[in-house]
């Protein structure tokens, strides 16, 4: 599935099944081909480094794309729109250990704990999720048309995500519990991890 770099600015590249498939290490959820994106700011950093971070949780404010637009990456049906989920602390460093200890309830909680806040798009029958959006930032409903460069929301850190950034993936089904992964690529192919893309 062929989409468009659904924001602007510049966004470092990870876990990109440019370099490994299933890009996230898993299969279920429909992942196998997710590819995640961290707003960065001109240094290539998503928040200014200290010390301190390497120790304690920091506040999603911080970081340099929380609140940055997403935008509709394909046209076509809003088909699920999610919001209200909170925006957790982010987890750099030692604390990304103990993050990490929680993320057995969040898979408990299926889709719902993993994506945060979310939108999926049906666009040639193919389903877009754009997940961890910001609280309150949704700007979609259910049965919506969107057009390429629509606002659907803003990068937040809701759900699975250790710091705010956001998840791209492509489904067979809007239901990502039975669904299967399709392939996706952006305008100059896959980018590969640790590059920064600008759109």
């Amino acid at each position: 599935m062929d989409l468009e770099y659904p924001f602007a600015g510049r966004w470092l590249v990870q876990n990109s099944p440019a370099d490994r498939v299933p890009s996230h290490g898993t299969e279920p959820f429909g992942t196998s081909w997710a590819i995640d994106f961290t707003p960065v700011d001109g240094s290539g950093r998503s928040a200014p480094i200290s010390l301190a971070a390497f120790f304690r949780p920091e506040p999603p404010e911080r970081f340099a794309g929380f609140g940055r637009p997403v935008t509709a990456p394909v046209s076509g049906v809003v088909r699920a729109a999610r919001d209200g989920g909170p925006d957790h602390a982010a987890f750099r460093g030692l604390p990304s250990v103990r993050y990490a200890a929680t993320q057995a309830w969040r898979a408990r909680e299926g889709w719902m704990g993993l994506a945060g806040n979310h939108v999926i798009i049906e666009g040639e029958g193919v389903f877009i999720a754009l997940c961890h959006l910001k609280r309150g930032s949704v700007c979609v409903r259910p049965g919506q048309l969107v057009g390429v460069g629509d606002a659907i929301g803003a990068c937040g850190n809701s759900g699975n995500s250790t710091e705010p950034h956001l998840h791209i993936q492509a489904m067979d089904s809007v239901d990502p519990g039975r669904a299967s992964a399709v392939r996706i690529s952006f305008p100059g192919g896959l980018p590969r991890n640790g590059t920064i893309v600008s759109a």
